[in-house]
């Protein structure tokens, strides 16, 4: 899956996520927090951004954060389970990164500084819907779950949809189905059988939100 992941992300397919979350994050200072930073591509962008800032990825997968240790000289990694108490100190960081991950409000809220800015990137209801059932679908409501998730620590301050179609080859949906929750599915419904009879560039829409809120 981390491989998987390294590649497709490599190719600049979700490039454009990459560049709004830069974006957002461009007058950061001090340490940036990505919770469940995966191979650190997200965060290497944002430091490439903010050339004041210093970036943590956390992650309970030490494959991935190998890779995401090299992906920038102002980053480190901690393996980590998102769940337990965060290896970090009240109020430590000005910025808190969430890109697919799992999302502890209390720890987020804790460890951002009073007025530090929560982004969270998530794939929106009709994120690769081309391809079906090769991947997990989204939940219609899940903005405003996110919403009630966080809404007792934070306010939140703005909302951006990036949205593209992209000509994925057959080995970047092969990809794109591997590095993700449906990676552990294939073997149902013929998915696998239907993954591997692929052999033409497949059109898709790439569709994410990004939500920014500020610590209470």
């Amino acid at each position: 899956m981390v491989a998987a992941r390294a590649d497709f992300l490599a190719s600049g397919a979700y490039r454009a996520l990459a560049d709004e979350l830069a974006r957002v994050c461009a007058e950061a200072e001090g340490l940036v927090v990505d919770a469940g930073a995966g191979t650190g591509y997200y965060l290497a962008h944002v430091l490439d951004a903010a050339p004041s800032a210093t970036g943590l990825a956390l992650d309970v997968s030490a494959v991935a954060l190998r890779r995401a240790a090299r992906a920038h000289p102002r980053l480190g990694a901690a393996v980590w389970n998102l769940w337990e108490p965060w290896p970090l100190g009240d109020g430590v960081a000005s910025v808190l990164l969430n890109v697919f991950a799992p999302r502890n409000g209390p720890e987020f809220h804790r460890v951002l500084r009073p007025g530090g800015l929560l982004v969270v990137a998530a794939p929106a209801p009709d994120h690769l819907r081309e391809l079906g059932d090769l991947v997990l679908a989204v939940d219609e409501r899940k903005d405003e779950r996110l919403d009630g998730t966080l809404g007792e620590y934070f306010t939140r301050t703005g909302r951006t949809e990036v949205r593209r179609t992209a000509e994925l080859t057959p080995r970047q949906v092969r990809q794109v189905v591997e590095m993700g929750p449906a990676a552990f599915h294939l073997d149902r419904g013929g998915r696998r059988e239907r993954l591997d009879a692929l052999s033409e560039p497949q059109v898709v829409t790439v569709s994410f939100t990004v939500s920014t809120y500020r610590r209470r």
